[in-house]
């Protein structure tokens, strides 16, 4: 089995230009009118699961890093996990933040998605934080989580939902892998230094140009 580390380790590759949606730039991700309008759409606990959201990111805002990351992925945890073909009648979709919580259900790819727009909500960089594709090896699939790097050459920490502790990428021996992004670019995981940009580029991130589209409604 490879090891993990040297592999996290190598994210900084030649980045490709991903277009960004203004709506996710903002601190105030939820709003009272989302409140009022995911009670609406989804019934009194989806408003109040969006409540408990908007005091999440309201209450933590300067909190140490390490606690927002904790504090985040405990909450995002929570959701109860459903494949996209149980829950929305598709082989592969990607909910905002506000279908995660109105629902109460999501995959991999959705609770990934909901971390990264709340630390960057609380004030985490972009560059500290990357939705990362990976092979899990155990059970054996295709996942996703969340990387954060405390600086450009620190160990990786791992925000999961099938291994809920936040452990470093040494630890995670468990995960291969395969490529990298945030809202600056995509990355292949396991090349060195500024090697081949990903063959296709963003035709590759279609759900996130789609997820973007949506966020920005």
């Amino acid at each position: 089995m490879p090891k993990v580390f040297p592999i996290w380790l190598l994210l900084s590759l030649a980045a490709l230009g991903i277009g960004w949606a203004s709506a996710t730039d903002t601190t105030q991700l939820v709003s009272d009118a989302d409140v009022a309008q995911a009670k609406k759409d989804y019934g009194l606990l989806a408003g109040r699961r969006m409540q408990a959201w908007q005091d999440l990111i309201r209450d933590n805002q300067r909190k140490p890093e390490r606690l927002k990351l904790q504090k985040v992925n405990d909450f995002f945890n929570q959701v109860a996990y459903k494949t996209d073909i149980e829950h929305w009648g598709q082989k592969d979709y990607w909910s905002t933040p506000t279908e995660l919580l109105g629902t109460d259900g999501g995959d991999c790819e959705d609770y990934v998605i909901a971390k990264y727009f709340t630390l960057k909500a609380l004030g985490v960089a972009e560059e500290k934080l990357y939705l990362t594709y990976v092979k899990a090896l155990r059970p054996r699939q295709a996942h996703m989580v969340l990387t954060y790097f405390k600086t450009p050459t620190a160990q990786p920490l791992v925000l999961d939902n099938i291994n809920t502790r936040i452990l470093p990428a040494a630890q995670r021996r468990d995960l291969i892998p395969v490529y990298s992004f945030n809202g600056d670019g995509l990355w292949v995981a396991k090349q060195r230094g500024k090697g081949k940009a990903v063959d296709g580029g963003t035709q590759k991130l279609k759900n996130w140009q789609s997820l973007l589209r949506k966020m920005d409604q």
